[in-house]
């Protein structure tokens, strides 16, 4: 018999203590490494997601027109949100007159673009978060890890100047497709008219 002074009890209460303490504990080493194998596989699987461009980052094309500018002069450029309030992007008239728009959402991993106009004949486009680089004529990458090009913006001249966002295109898509998709969705009519694909 032992003594009720004595903390230790007896060698079978102590083992069983020592069980119940066990089998109290929250995550056993099993537990933690499937906690950490789980959460590892959904980064990478959210990570490849990303990369390979299945969330689109920009806008669908079904936009309303907008207008952007009354006249953007040549070496301008102006910032603006389009097809949504959240999506940002820019129109600029290039040294040529060419006029260009660009989302300004990086394809790295979203973060913002701004131009550096003192790069180059017509600037460029620069994310800085990882030092990604676009040429603002085309929108392909030029530096750093963004892995596509940027979703292009697609703008007109009306007779008077004024620039006006017509719809999207996606990375790499040709700029008639883009327009032809939103259109196809707003109006299958007109897209019909107008020698849109179905």
């Amino acid at each position: 018999m032992t003594d009720p002074s004595d903390n230790g009890g007896t060698p079978l209460e102590h083992a069983a203590l020592v069980d119940r303490i066990s089998a109290d504990s929250l995550t056993t080493r099993r537990d933690y490494l499937r906690i950490v194998a789980t959460v590892s596989g959904g980064l990478a699987v959210g990570s490849t997601v990303v990369a390979a461009g299945v969330l689109p980052r920009h806008g669908d094309g079904t936009a309303t027109p907008l207008r952007v500018a009354d006249r953007i002069g040549r070496g301008q450029a102006v910032s603006f949100a389009y097809p949504g309030e959240d999506d940002r992007a820019i129109a600029a008239r290039l040294s040529d007159g060419t006029l260009v728009g660009w989302s300004t959402i990086c394809t790295h991993l979203a973060c913002g673009v701004v131009r550096r106009p003192d790069h180059g004949r017509d600037g460029d486009l620069y994310c800085p978060c990882h030092e990604g680089e676009f040429d603002i004529r085309t929108g392909e990458v030029t530096a750093g890890p963004p892995p596509r090009p940027l979703p292009r913006v697609l703008l007109v001249e009306d007779a008077r100047g004024a620039v006006w966002a017509v719809g999207t295109a996606r990375s790499g898509e040709d700029p008639q497709a883009g327009l032809c998709r939103g259109l196809r969705e707003r109006d299958p009519d007109l897209a019909d008219r107008i020698g849109c694909d179905s």
